[in-house]
C-alpha cells in the first residue's frame, strides 16, 4: 500500500545531498543519466546470463541514496559504494538523495510518465502495473541467474513472484514484509496476560482487548484506521487473515461481500459498541495508532514489524516495549515490500552492472544492508524481523547473525518468527478499493447503529466501478 508503506520506506529529509565522494555524485533527480552513446537496450553485451566484463565502463545512476539528515545510513551508502568498487572498478555510481519523500506518489507517477527515472529506481511491490503501463522497466529475466545472484535459489519465490508479471523478472527486492499483531507488552501484563503468546484467534483479540480496555485511564484495547486508505488497507489484512479475498481470481469483480467480510465488520463493530474495547476516538489513520501504543494508550494493533523501529527511533519509545504475534486467524496476512527496478532502454552492460550492485547492496548474506556487524555499531537498529526474504542456510545465517547483533530483544518477536502465515499481495486497484472500503470501516466505528449489510454492498458496487475501469 503505497499510503501505508510511504511513511516508513521512502521516509526522508527534505534535505538535498551533494556528495564528496569522487565515486558518488550527486545528479537533479528527475534527469536522465548519460548512456554514453548507448541507449539501446541489451547492446554492448552478446550474453545478457554473462557477468559484466570488468573492462567495460559504466556510469549507473541510483536514486534513494540516503540524504545528510541520515548520516549512519549515507556513511554506510559510501562505504558500500567503495566496497563494491574493489570489485567493479569499472562502474561509476551516481547516487541521488531526493528531496522530499523517496519517491512521494504524485511525483513517482510525473517521473514515469516523462520517463525520467534514474538508471536504477525504486518502487513498491504495488508499483509494477503502473510501471510496466508506462513501459519504465527493462524486463532482466535473462541477466538474473546464480551467477549474476549467487543466492537467487535462497531468495524465497513468493517475494520475487511479487516483481514478476507473464513470467518476467522486473526488479530485486530490497526488503518484505507481512503483517502481524503489535502489542504493548507493558500493557499485557498489568491486564495479566502473557505477552509471549499474542492472541492467535481474532475471538482472543476481542477478549484480550477487553482486559486491557478495563484498565481505564483512556486505554484501548484494540485500535484500528478508517481515514486515508488506511481503513481498507486493514479490512482487505483482516479479510485475508480469516481466508477471505477482496476481489475475485477474475481480478474483475468484488469479493468481500460474503460472511468473511460480514465476519469482520460484525466483530470490530462489537469490540467498539458492546465491549467499548477500541476507544472513542476514531477516524484515524497511519501515525495514530503508532502515538498510541509508543505511550500506553493501546494495546494491540495490525502491523509490520519496522513500525516498532519507526516508534523508537522517531517516537521516543522503547524496545523492550514492544512484541509481535502472527496475525490473528492466520490463512494468510498482507504482505508487500519494496525493490529497485532497471529503467527500460538502457544498455545491457548498464543493466549487468546494475544487477551486480542491486546483487551487492541487497542480495548477499554479511553485506550491504546485511552486514548487522556494521549496523550495530553505526547505532541502527538490528534484530526487527524484516527484511525477512532469505531461506535455506541463507536464512540460517543471517538470523544467527541479526542475534548476535541485536539491538532489541529479538525474543519479543519469538511468536511472530515462529509462526509465518502465508503473505498475500495487495489486490489490484488497491488505494482505490482502499479509499472505498474506508467508508466501510468509518461507517461501522462511528456509528453504533451502522447497517453493515448496506455498507458492505454499497462499498461492493463502488469496488466493481473501480475494476471496471481498469
Amino acid at each position: 500500500m503505497r499510503v501505508a508503506r510511504f511513511r516508513r520506506t521512502r521516509r526522508a529529509s527534505a534535505v538535498a545531498l551533494v556528495s564528496a565522494l569522487t565515486l558518488t555524485a550527486l545528479a537533479a533527480c528527475g534527469t536522465s543519466s548519460s548512456d554514453n552513446g548507448d541507449n539501446a537496450e541489451g547492446s554492448g553485451s552478446s550474453d545478457p546470463s554473462a557477468p559484466l566484463d570488468p573492462k567495460t565502463k559504466v556510469t549507473l545512476t541510483i536514486d534513494c541514496m540516503p540524504p545528510t539528515a541520515k548520516a549512519a545510513e549515507l556513511k554506510e551508502w559510501k562505504e558500500d559504494v567503495a566496497e563494491f568498487n574493489k570489485t567493479y572498478p569499472n562502474v561509476t555510481i551516481e547516487g541521488r538523495s531526493t528531496p522530499g519523500q523517496c519517491l512521494e506518489p504524485a511525483r513517482f507517477t510525473a517521473m514515469l510518465k516523462a520517463k525520467s527515472q534514474p538508471d536504477v529506481f525504486y518502487t513498491y511491490f504495488t508499483d509494477l502495473d503502473q510501471v510496466l503501463s508506462e513501459g519504465g522497466a527493462a524486463d532482466i529475466s535473462a541477466y538474473v541467474n546464480d551467477k549474476t545472484v549467487p543466492l537467487l535459489k535462497d531468495i524465497d519465490p513468493n517475494v520475487l513472484g511479487q516483481l514478476k508479471q507473464d513470467g518476467k523478472l522486473y526488479g530485486l527486492p530490497t526488503s518484505n514484509y507481512t503483517m502481524g499483531l503489535l502489542i504493548n507488552r507493558k500493557l499485557f501484563k498489568q491486564a495479566g496476560l502473557d505477552p509471549d503468546t499474542p492472541p492467535r484467534t481474532w475471538d482472543e483479540v476481542r477478549a484480550a482487548a477487553k482486559k486491557i480496555a478495563d484498565l481505564g485511564d483512556g486505554i484501548a484495547g484494540f485500535g484500528e484506521y478508517s481515514a486515508g486508505n488506511t481503513g481498507g488497507w486493514h479490512f482487505t489484512a483482516q479479510t485475508y487473515s480469516r481466508g477471505g479475498e477482496i476481489v475475485d481470481a477474475s481480478g474483475k469483480k468484488a469479493a468481500f461481500n460474503n460472511d468473511i467480510g460480514k465476519q469482520v465488520a460484525e466483530n470490530l463493530h462489537a469490540m467498539r459498541w458492546e465491549d467499548d474495547s477500541m476507544g472513542k476516538t476514531q477516524l484515524l489513520k497511519w501515525g495514530d495508532l503508532q502515538k498510541q501504543i509508543a505511550t500506553d494508550k493501546l494495546g494491540m494493533f495490525l502491523a509490520a514489524p519496522d513500525d516498532i523501529a519507526y516508534m523508537v527511533q522517531q517516537l521516543g519509545a522503547q524496545y523492550e516495549n514492544f512484541g509481535m504475534g502472527p496475525i490473528p486467524g492466520g490463512q494468510s496476512t498482507l504482505a508487500g515490500g519494496n525493490n529497485y527496478m532497471i529503467k527500460k532502454g538502457i544498455s545491457g552492460d548498464k543493466v549487468k552492472a546494475a544487477i551486480a550492485w542491486l546483487n551487492f547492496k541487497n542480495l548477499t548474506v554479511g553485506k550491504g544492508q546485511f552486514n548487522w556487524e556494521r549496523t550495530k555499531a553505526d547505532k541502527l537498529p538490528v534484530g526487527v524481523p524484516q527484511p525477512n526474504f532469505w531461506l535455506n542456510e541463507s536464512k540460517t545465517k543471517d538470523d544467527a547473525a541479526r542475534q548476535a547483533n541485536a539491538t532489541m530483544p529479538v525474543a519479543n518477536f519469538k511468536a511472530f518468527m515462529d509462526n509465518p502465515v502465508p503473505g498475500k499481495a495487495e489486490p489490484p486497484k488497491a488505494q482505490e478499493i482502499y479509499k472505498v472500503l474506508d467508508n466501510v470501516m468509518s461507517g461501522i466505528l462511528t456509528n453504533k447503529n451502522a447497517d453493515i449489510d448496506k455498507l458492505l454492498s454499497t462499498a461492493e458496487s463502488q469496488v466493481n466501478q473501480v475494476l471496471a475501469n481498469q
